[in-house]
């Protein structure tokens, strides 16, 4: 008997496989066109090369007792956490990291994500709902944009650092709740929220305040205890706070600090939890060893916030557009995206890393250099990143 498929109609003949993609080569020359190509560079563990281009702001990703801590959490519970937190992949290391985090940072709770960007994702898709008014910074990372995507909330872009316009969003609303969003300090120049505005315009309207502490958190506040300490809003019960192990803890993962009932929340419905293996106990181990670091030794921020003014002030100084920096990132403007990637590739020629950002992961659309002030940089080694900045800059970049 003939199968019972075999007289249906063969489907018409189309291009050949290979075709299908043939868009994204379209795409990648008109990337090219602009100057938006991006391309990894492998580095060698023993890289001479002075970096100022990663988020190390305290200098610890190599300290002996974070790299130690790193081996022995590998060592003692295995390579990776093996499940989601919710099944096995929730170690005695990252309640210890979370029970440490939350004390250090002055609120209830903490919870331990894989990353920063599953962390804010986390917070704005659990935390809202169809009957929710989001009011997003408009110079917010791309996890915070991702996150107002994909929650079910209506979303409305605010003013860059303006509590008078968040004020007057919120002042309008029909949405039952509302959610005020922002960074702490902003990624590509280094400026601040003013925090404390934006609680007051949050307050007045009803609305929660979530702030990615992500650059905060080892920079500011007293002993580096984040932008919320900083704002003597630490603890409160309308403020959740998202931060990352990546940077100043010299680690890997995210998590989110706030009130008890939040976490509690986040841990029964945050999908970015619940279906996502954990944190790697190798991980979780490196950053608590970092943050009882920080604990022992706070000038370690003190020191970043004093690096990064000094490169700022000699930037300048040699006629360049540098930023003045609230926290630890200073970007220094490139004519436009094709010189800020040659500008940056000059100085890795020259032994300097750098980063460099063009668009679209600038929100202006104006290309930079970016530089990290970690804290453990020598003054030697400060006078010869601006030295080497300054020498290759490209035609253009000075102030007339």
């Amino acid at each position: 008997m003939a199968h019972p498929l075999a007289s249906q109609p063969r489907p018409a003949a189309g291009p050949a496989p290979a075709h299908v993609f043939d868009w994204l080569d379209e795409a990648a020359a008109l990337r090219a066109d602009a100057g938006l190509t991006r391309t990894l560079r492998s580095r060698r563990a023993e890289d001479a090369v002075l970096d100022l281009a990663g988020n190390d702001y305290l200098g610890l990703t190599r300290h002996p007792a974070v790299t130690g801590a790193a081996a022995e959490a590998a060592l003692r519970w295995g390579g990776g956490s093996t499940g989601s937190r919710l099944v096995t992949g929730t170690t005695a290391l990252h309640t210890e990291l979370e029970r440490e985090l939350a004390e250090f940072c002055g609120v209830e709770a903490a919870l331990v994500f894989s990353s920063g960007y599953t962390a804010n994702l986390a917070a704005l898709t659990a935390l809202t709902d169809p009957d929710t008014l989001i009011v997003s910074d408009a110079y917010n990372h791309a996890s915070l944009i991702d996150g107002c995507r994909l929650a079910r909330a209506d979303v409305h872009r605010a003013p860059h650092s303006d509590p008078a316009a968040v004020a007057e969003v919120l002042a309008g609303r029909q949405q039952r709740r509302a959610l005020v969003v922002s960074d702490s300090v902003f990624s590509v120049d280094g400026d601040a929220a003013p925090l404390r505005a934006l609680s007051e315009a949050a307050r007045a309207g009803g609305a929660a305040l979530l702030v990615d502490d992500a650059h905060g958190l080892g920079v500011l506040g007293p002993g580096g205890r984040g932008a919320l300490a900083a704002a003597g809003l630490a603890g409160q019960p309308d403020t959740v706070a998202t931060v990352t192990l990546s940077k100043s803890l010299g680690s890997q993962g995210g998590a989110v600090l706030g009130p008890r009932r939040v976490v509690r929340h986040l841990t029964e419905t945050a999908r970015t939890f619940i279906f996502d293996t954990g944190l790697a106990p190798a991980a979780a181990g490196a950053a608590l060893a970092a943050l009882r670091l920080l604990r022992a030794e706070p000038r370690r921020a003190d020191r970043a916030r004093e690096v990064a003014r000094t490169l700022s002030a000699r930037l300048t100084a040699a006629g360049l557009h540098a930023c003045e920096p609230d926290a630890a990132v200073v970007s220094v403007r490139a004519p436009g995206p094709e010189a800020a990637v040659a500008w940056a590739a000059d100085c890795l020629r020259a032994g300097l890393a750098v980063g460099c950002f063009r668009p679209p992961s600038v929100p202006d659309g104006i290309s930079r250099l970016r530089l990290t002030a970690r804290g453990d940089l020598t003054d030697q080694q400060i006078a010869d990143a601006v030295r080497i900045i300054a020498d290759l800059a490209p035609v253009g970049a000075r102030r007339a």
